[in-house]
């Protein structure tokens, strides 16, 4: 009796354990999505095409460099000649000094050859090398002077600018020469007796310059000879001496 009854137990929690997979079983399949079955694609927001805002670039148009230089047009006969009496100007309000100065810059090795020809020309006063003007005995006045012209007339006629008072970085470029103009050319001698024939007359010597010529835009620099007034000579005519 009690073995009949321990296999009727047996028995009924085996028939619960069955129920209950079935029971899982059956929960799971009502939860799993069916097979086949299309899901809808979610709708984003396509994002907006990104264009960035650039601020309009100034006009530039009015707008002047400080130092830009602006070439003046070319004169054959510049300003300056009107206030001088000699074949050059010692000053110059048209004078193109940031243009030479940045041809200068530019052509920067082929300048220095050629102001290294002119830099150590000779303009002392006279072979004696005197050291003073003062020191000088005239037979006719003269004016003499020191001077770095900044434009003069070449041998053949016509101005040119001379570079002169020239500063590019640390160097300073120069060029001195020593001018004598006759104050009484053609008159007699004042110092010389009356029993000579004598007049005044004015003497020149060809100086050479290195000058700038700013529509040379290959290479804007050459050297050219210039007839500068040198010297105040006395001329005396021929005569005959009565014994």
């Amino acid at each position: 009796m009690q073995m009949i009854f321990s296999a009727a137990i047996r028995r009924l929690l085996w028939n619960n354990i069955i129920a209950a997979a079935i029971i899982a079983m059956a929960v799971a399949d009502h939860h799993r999505p069916p097979y086949g079955r299309t899901y809808e694609t979610p709708a984003y927001h396509q994002p907006q095409a990104y264009t960035p805002a650039y601020h309009q670039p100034p006009a530039y148009g009015s707008y002047e460099q400080p130092h830009a230089y602006k070439a003046k047009p070319y004169k054959e006969i510049p300003e300056c000649s009107k206030n001088s009496t000699g074949p050059y100007c010692l000053s110059d309000a048209e004078y193109p000094l940031y243009e030479i100065q940045d041809a200068i810059k530019t052509h920067k090795y082929g300048f220095l050859e050629l102001y290294a020809d002119v830099a150590d020309l000779n303009t002392k006063n006279s072979v004696d090398r005197l050291n003073e003007l003062v020191q000088e005995t005239y037979l006719c006045p003269s004016e003499t002077i020191y001077a770095r012209p900044l434009r003069s007339i070449n041998s053949d006629g016509k101005w040119r600018i001379i570079v002169n008072n020239v500063k590019v970085d640390y160097d300073d470029f120069t060029q001195t020469v020593r001018l004598e103009t006759c104050q009484t050319a053609g008159k007699k001698c004042p110092l010389v007796p009356d029993c000579y024939d004598t007049k005044c007359v004015q003497k020149h010597v060809h100086h050479r310059f290195l000058v700038f010529d700013a529509y040379d835009h290959y290479f804007p620099f050459a050297i050219e000879s210039f007839r500068l007034p040198a010297s105040c000579a006395c001329f005396t005519e021929a005569f005959d001496i009565e014994h």
